[in-house]
């Protein structure tokens, strides 16, 4: 079989014509990788399905509902838009050990009422049975199958008819048109063009799991994430229970939907109130805990806003914020400085966000303030009391987004105020317990929150 070599850019796919220190495309720098690609005339994918289709007009197509499939969990039906769509190709990314594997094979064996396949290119058909019986379960109809050759799986898949298919991994299986090594840009760009393919040409649904670099973006070819319909992230800290699964991609539903799971030895739980479990309840009196109101995606959540200050030991203060964007820490207490008059220079700030969660979330502002602020005097907050607010340089407390949906979860979890920015405009049922206040500047809210202490 005839072959040339390209050097292609492992960072962002481009083609170059020889050996570079630095991709002129993206400029990165020792990310010029050598691959072997077959000649066009041994390659034998199969362009059937595509030149069966004729154009037609717009106004001529009958738009029908796609019947999703349900796949037995709650919180993977909501990121995906409602359920899996027949034909299409999702890509499950995440850090090595976070649970992607468990999920996908979890998530397999739930649906007892449906033929299924796992294929494995990374474990042995042994290794998956001990991982199956400790997630306690027991299914009829899934297939397990350990095979790298990609023509291999597409054969079992079109002889076993299952109606959803999990490869793991999509860089450990490789197809025989090229002569690439397993994992390499061409195998993967090329594995990914052929799973397509077979997916939309059989109508079976795909889930290819990948792996990350170490900057946190799927390794592989930037193309993989154009070619897969949707693409899903599963994120959170090891050293937490907690795990959150985002949409970056989807071309069948929202991106902004969540799902929360907690790790435990038997597996992966659904967290249906999450909430709930963010929240200490043995915080009463402690200073420096602040709760907020926040939204990742559409879901409301009341998150646990922590803060330490102390006086700095060094000449230089430390600024660390876990789960909470530095840079927005530092503006924050420069807006406290300035507008409130607390001096903080020489004293060291700690912010973390209870429970491993990140939140990206500009509503928590005004909570991560309120805690600070309380560490600093030693004085605790309310606690009946939650925040939400944008905190703007001037020190105006901004609108923020989903107010409503804010109220309702702090009202369904017994709180007895929240304080949420002025003029917000919002719309609550009379029957609400829980009052409302409004305040226009971080001064009103402070003056409010340490007026009764």
């Amino acid at each position: 079989m005839k072959s040339n070599i390209q050097y292609e850019c492992s960072s962002c796919g481009a083609k170059v014509p020889q050996m570079l220190g630095r991709c002129p495309v993206c400029g990165e720098w020792g990310t010029i990788v050598e691959t072997s690609v077959a000649s066009s005339s041994s390659r034998h994918r199969s362009d059937s399905f595509r030149s069966a289709a004729q154009p037609a007009l717009l106004k001529d197509i009958e738009a029908q509902a796609e019947t999703r499939i349900d796949m037995q969990c709650g919180e993977l039906n909501r990121v995906l838009g409602g359920g899996l769509v027949p034909g299409s190709l999702v890509l499950l990314g995440g850090e090595p050990g976070i649970g992607k594997s468990t999920l996908a094979l979890q998530v397999l064996m739930q649906m007892d009422n449906r033929r299924t396949l796992y294929a494995s290119g990374e474990e042995s058909v042994k290794q998956l049975k001990l991982r199956a019986e400790r997630l306690a379960g027991n299914p009829n109809n899934l297939y397990i199958v350990s095979e790298t050759n990609l023509e291999q799986i597409l054969e079992h898949a079109k002889q076993l008819r299952p109606e959803i298919v999990v490869i793991d991994s999509i860089q450990t299986i490789g197809t025989e048109t090229i002569e690439s090594s397993i994992g390499s840009l061409s195998q993967v760009r090329e594995c990914a063009a052929h799973i397509l393919e077979f997916a939309k040409q059989e109508n079976i649904p795909f889930i290819i799991v990948g792996h990350i670099t170490k900057e946190g973006s799927l390794a592989g070819p930037k193309v993989l994430e154009h070619i897969v319909d949707t693409v899903l992230q599963f994120e959170g800290d090891q050293h937490y229970m907690y795990r959150i699964l985002r949409a970056q991609k989807n071309r069948f539903g929202s991106t902004a939907e969540l799902g929360i799971f907690e790790m435990r030895q038997d597996g992966l739980r659904e967290v249906t109130n999450p909430s709930e479990l963010l929240l200490s309840s043995n915080h009463e009196g402690l200073s420096g805990i602040a709760i907020s109101a926040a939204v990742e995606g559409v879901r409301p959540l009341l998150i646990e806003v922590q803060a330490l200050v102390s006086t700095a030991a060094y000449g230089t203060p430390q600024r660390t914020s876990t789960g909470f964007d530095g840079r927005r820490l530092n503006m924050l207490l420069a807006v406290l400085e300035k507008r409130v008059g607390f001096k903080l220079a020489q004293k060291d700030v700690f912010i973390n966000i209870a429970g491993g969660l990140r939140v990206n979330d500009p509503a928590i502002d005004l909570a991560v303030l309120a805690a600070v602020l309380s560490s600093n005097m030693d004085i605790p907050l309310p606690s009946d009391t939650c925040l939400a607010g944008e905190v703007g340089l001037a020190g105006e407390i901004r609108p923020v987004n989903r107010i409503e949906q804010r109220i309702h979860e702090a009202a369904k979890l017994g709180f007895h105020r929240i304080i949420i920015p002025a003029g917000q405009n919002f719309t609550v049922p009379d029957t609400t317990a829980l009052t409302i206040v409004p305040v226009a500047k971080v001064a009103d809210a402070f003056r409010l929150l340490f007026s009764n202490n």
